[in-house]
């Protein structure tokens, strides 16, 4: 056991499902929780780059003195009954959940099981946004690119165990429920905690970097999630790499391989995949001067995590004009939310010429 971790305070839990929630957790432990007896259990996905940044990610937290269970929770159609099956026991024990993702059916699953009374969600992005909004008005938990849609079979089959989920995430005079974030929270439910996740973990650990005289580009995953149109995303990267002489395009772990060999060809940036969250690549260095960004997580959080160079973060706002006809009614005025509360950045109008 490192000297980081010990075994202070209540048996805590933490479940997450990307690198950026397992960063989070950390943060969480660092700032919130030091000395806290923690599991952390990945529940893995089947994603390759997500994979690998989750055992790099995993490493880390070992090294921080925590037990990491690794549950392959998405190997074939028997391994979600294994997963749950081999977790009640430490569900039961736990004084304390730590969650990256109130969105996910699996944690949701997880919850009706468990008899903590202390509830924590941790940053998973931007939906930490929508998912605090939601509980304040008593809403159904949906994730906000789908907000608006009608819910399909699966939905409504799941529909009960969602229920008892935000349910469980409602405070009571028996259960506390906190949320630990980056995001600008406004809209807080009554009786949940909001504290500030600023990266003191990550800025302690690591950097500060060396930062090149060049601009870098963040990749988003808004061409997967079906909100923006893939023509109109690769020509508005062209366009902005052109404008601020972009070397480097580091994607999304979401990014499909055929949308960025596409990137490569047609704007000439360098495609880096990173083996770590992006907050841990640019802390580390090197990187560029400029950071050009979509509405993302990424617009709240470098900023955070870069706190005290010289690096300056830029958001180019997405165009209403490059939203797919699929993209659900809640998508422009989140991205407009997103950008518009992030500190500490500067933004970019749409860029023309992208039709």
């Amino acid at each position: 056991m490192s000297p980081r971790a010990g075994n202070a305070g209540p048996r805590t839990l933490a479940f997450v499902e990307s690198p950026v929630q397992l960063l989070n957790v950390l943060e969480w432990a660092h700032t919130r929780a030091p000395g806290a007896e923690l599991t952390l259990v990945v529940l893995s996905p089947v994603d390759p780059m997500t994979r690998g940044q989750l055992r790099r990610m995993a490493e880390l937290a070992r090294k921080e003195g925590h037990e990491i269970r690794w549950e392959e929770a998405r190997g074939g159609a028997t391994a979600p009954f294994r997963t749950v099956g081999g977790l009640t026991t430490a569900l039961r024990q736990a004084d304390r959940i730590v969650m990256g993702d109130p969105f996910s059916r699996y944690v949701q699953l997880l919850l009706t099981i468990t008899r903590a009374h202390d509830l924590v969600v941790v940053d998973d992005g931007t939906a930490t946004m929508e998912f605090v909004t939601q509980l304040a008005h008593g809403e159904r938990l949906v994730r906000w690119h789908r907000k608006g849609s009608r819910p399909g079979p699966r939905d409504l089959i799941f529909a009960p165990v969602s229920r008892s989920a935000r349910q469980r995430l409602t405070p009571t005079p028996d259960r506390q429920v906190s949320v630990f974030s980056s995001m600008p929270i406004e809209d807080v439910p009554e009786g949940v905690t909001v504290s500030a996740n600023a990266f003191a973990w990550t800025r302690d650990r690591f950097g500060p970097p060396r930062i090149t005289k060049g601009a870098d580009m963040v990749g988003t995953s808004l061409v997967e999630t079906g909100v923006v149109d893939a023509d109109r995303y690769v020509a508005a990267v062209r366009t902005l790499a052109r404008t601020h002489g972009a070397a480097r395009y580091f994607a999304h772990r979401r990014e499909s391989a055929e949308k960025l060999h596409r990137l490569a060809v047609e704007t000439g940036l360098q495609i880096v995949r990173p083996d770590l969250p992006l907050e841990l690549i640019a802390r580390r260095g090197p990187i560029g001067r400029t950071i050009l960004s979509f509405p993302s997580t990424v617009v709240h959080t470098l900023p955070l995590a870069l706190a005290g160079t010289e690096v300056r973060v830029a958001v180019c706002d997405i165009d209403p004009a490059w939203l797919t006809e699929s993209a659900s009614p809640r998508a422009r005025g989140f991205l407009n939310g997103v950008t518009g509360s992030a500190r500490d950045v500067h933004r970019l109008s749409a860029v023309a010429g992208t039709g």
